[in-house]
Formats: structure tokens, sequence, C-alpha cells
């Protein structure tokens, strides 16, 4: 059980910051940020403007064997809230895959917690949820931290940040090739490919490198995890899934256009990127790979689009988002929707399984939280996950820094334009850390 206190902000912005700074004294951290004063129009489906959950009580760590099994029987004995991620080799779980590529991140397949504490923030109002045995420190809590500082120790980088491509972009452009071989020969009509960068014996101050890279990018899915030395700093811009009551809602995004400072030709590139024959044709065949997942769940006749390649502006990036959902019935287990619909479509391709085959033999590095998810389910069993995408993964005990890249290739992709794409995708991620 858990003691729920309503607090009035006065000035929710620096509140905000003074919570995440707080936050870091613990080694269990899951900070998501809509940013809703940036992503007003992409709000239509958020609950919180702020979510913050700390200090586990309860936790489950596993690999991806019986993994979705496992995470129901823990959600189900919890009946709790429960905050964590599903990395993409939980396709392993849900298909007869393997993931054999490099990996010197090495988190968990799978991990979530129970935490002590919960903070929800939407608008002026804050929410605390304690669980009763803590419930007694809200005030000295409160108070902590509208007296924290914003001041960061910087830890000294041994040298400096060092980013290393895992593919050349020779190497790049030649898999782009197979890829389209296997598209002619109609092994697979779209898949989404992957490259990572990296960082050897590299030291950051991980809340530094995340508020530098959310002002930046300002997105409505930004993450800041912390599980003891592993991190993600996240700026993504993708919904996966939520369930609200009986509804489900996917939101996946296909269709890239960089942003210009001058408003005039800014407008032109996102006219451009409406009308863009392959753009759209991305997006739509993973709406049509969504709405055949979200049928395996829901009620008869219930999967609608409920907005088809629509125009997105973010502070790096033009984007086309799809809206899609369905009616479940209240039977119906949370986990089930996640594992029917899992790894994301516009994360893998399709066919599904099929692209997945061909990513793994074709990308060099692990996938592992990358194209994953990070989320939350309520004790009512609602949920809500994003697509971790244009994000910092580290390994604070290994030192080691890695961001990925992908895009989607077609019949009509030129190998050149997709390595130009995962460079424009990779900018921000690549300002911070240099």
């Amino acid at each position: 059980m858990r003691v729920v206190k309503q607090i009035e902000l006065d000035q929710p912005e620096p509140f905000k910051r003074q919570l995440l700074h707080w936050a870091q004294q613990f080694e269990e951290v899951l900070w998501l940020d809509s940013n809703a004063k940036s992503n007003g129009d992409s709000q239509t489906y958020s609950s919180y403007d702020v979510m913050l959950a700390i200090d586990a009580f309860t936790s489950i760590k596993t690999d991806w064997h019986n993994a979705f099994k496992k995470l129901e029987e823990y959600q189900k004995k919890s009946n709790d809230w429960l905050f964590g991620y599903l990395t993409y080799d939980l396709k392993n779980d849900v298909e007869n895959l393997t993931s054999n590529n490099h990996d010197q991140l090495h988190f968990a397949d799978l991990c979530f917690f129970q935490p002590k504490k919960i903070f929800l923030i939407q608008g002026n109002r804050l929410e605390v949820q304690y669980l009763n045995f803590v419930s007694d420190e809200i005030e000295a809590d409160i108070q902590a931290i509208k007296n924290s500082s914003f001041q960061i120790l910087k830890e000294n980088s041994t040298s400096k940040i060092v980013i290393k491509a895992r593919t050349s972009e020779a190497a790049y452009l030649e898999k782009v090739d197979t890829m389209l071989k296997h598209i002619h020969k109609g092994d697979v009509y779209e898949a989404n490919f992957c490259q990572e960068f990296y960082a050897e014996n590299a030291r950051i101050n991980p809340l530094d490198v995340f508020e530098k890279l959310n002002s930046l990018s300002k997105a409505p899915f930004t993450t800041f995890l912390r599980l003891e030395n592993q991190f993600l700093l996240s700026a993504s811009p993708e919904r996966y899934i939520k369930k609200e009551g009986t509804k489900v809602i996917s939101q996946p995004i296909k269709g890239t256009m960089r942003r210009s400072k001058e408003a005039l030709e800014d407008k032109k590139l996102a006219v451009a990127l409406c009308k863009d024959i392959k753009e759209r044709s991305e997006n739509i065949m993973i709406t049509d790979l969504v709405r055949n997942d979200l049928s395996r769940t829901a009620a008869k006749g219930s999967v609608a689009v409920e907005e088809l390649c629509g125009l997105y502006s973010f502070l790096q990036v033009h984007q086309l988002i799809s809206t899609i959902t369905s009616e479940v019935s209240k039977e119906m287990e949370p986990v089930e929707i996640l594992r029917t619909t899992f790894p994301m479509g516009s994360m893998t391709g399709a066919p599904k399984v099929s692209a997945m085959h061909i990513i793994e033999t074709l990308e060099d590095a692990k996938r592992g939280l990358y194209s994953g998810t990070v989320g939350y389910f309520t004790p009512e069993g609602d949920f809500d996950f994003n697509v971790v995408i244009r994000s910092i993964l580290y390994n604070a005990a290994n030192r080691y820094i890695s961001f990925s890249v992908g895009s989607a290739i077609t019949a009509q992709s030129i190998p050149e334009k997709e390595f130009e794409e995962c460079l424009l995708k990779a900018k921000a991620m690549r300002e911070v850390l240099s």
C-alpha cells in the first residue's frame, strides 16, 4: 500500500530540475520527461509531464529465457507501480532467434523494479506516492528537494572521449547493398538497419550529459535511467505502446527530415518530407505491421488508424508519426499485449521475423537496450513504453559509452542517403559527448 500526497508547485520547472538532481543519491532511478512545453502538439496521450521512480523495494532482472512469463508473474504478484525496461534481445523469447553480436554494455535483458518512492508532476500539481514504511520521509524529502542545488561535481575524464564507428562507412554501404538484395529477392520488404558508435576507457558525468542532450532535443519520451553502474540517457521522440483502460495506442515513427534555422527553408523541408514517396511508404508499411500486431489481442474490428503519417517537428528533425489504436478486453493480461507486439515494428521491419533474422546477420553490435523500450506499469495494469532511440548508453564500471542509430531500408533506398540519415540522427549524441 502507498501513502499519496498532493502538493501545489509555485514554480514547477525549477522544482523538476531540483528533483532530478536530488534523485542522484539513489542507485535505482528512472526519470521520464515529456518536455510538455516543447511538445504540446504530440502530447495527446500523455498522462504526466514528469515521472520519477527511485529506490527499489523489489525487483526482477533476467535474461531473455521465459522473460515475458517471469515479468507477468512479477507484475501480478507486485500489484503495484513497476518501472523498467525490455531490451531488443527479448525477441529471442518470442521467436526462434539469437543474439550473438558484440556487446560491451552488459545490460540484463529485462529489468523492472518496484520503487519505494514515486513523484508524478502534471502542470503545477505534484503527487507523491510512497510505500507505507517510508511515508514518514515525505516532508523531509520535499524540503531536501527544494533545498537541493544544481551544482554538479564534474568527473575528470582520463582522456578526451574518442568516438569510433563499429561499422566503417564502406562496410555500411556494402551491408545496405546486401539488404537491398534480400529485398529484391522478396525475403523482406523493409528492414531497420542499425550501426553502433562507441568510446572505450571513457568517463562521463551521466546527469551532465543527459541535461545537455535534453536541452538539444526536448523530446517527448526523454529518459534518465540509472541502475547502479549502468545508465541510459535518452532523447527519444517515439512511443512504442500505451494501455489506458481497455484502449491500446501505438505510435511508430518512420520518415525523417533535417530542420533548418531559416523559417522558410524549414517549412519547405517539412512539406518535402510529407510528400516524399519513400518516407511515406516506410511509415505506411510499419503502420500495417502494427495493425497486424495489435490485432492479436484486440477485440474484433477494433483496430483503427487514428492518424497516418502525421507531421511532427522536434528541435533536431521533422518526423512522420502514425497513431494506431485498438480495444482489448478487461481480462487481457498487460504483459501479453507487450509480448505479442515486441519488438516494435519501427525498429525491426516487415515481415518482422524475416527482418530480424537478416538484421542479426548484418549488424556488428548487439542492440541490447537500444531499440528496446523503457516505461512503467500502473497498479491497475495500464502501461506506457517508449522506443529507445536517440540515446546514449553508459557502463560506468567498464568505462564504455555507446550510441546507435539506424534507418529503414526499402527498395527505394540509396545506401549513401541512408548513411547520411544515420549521421543526422547521431548529431545530438555526438555533440554532447564531444
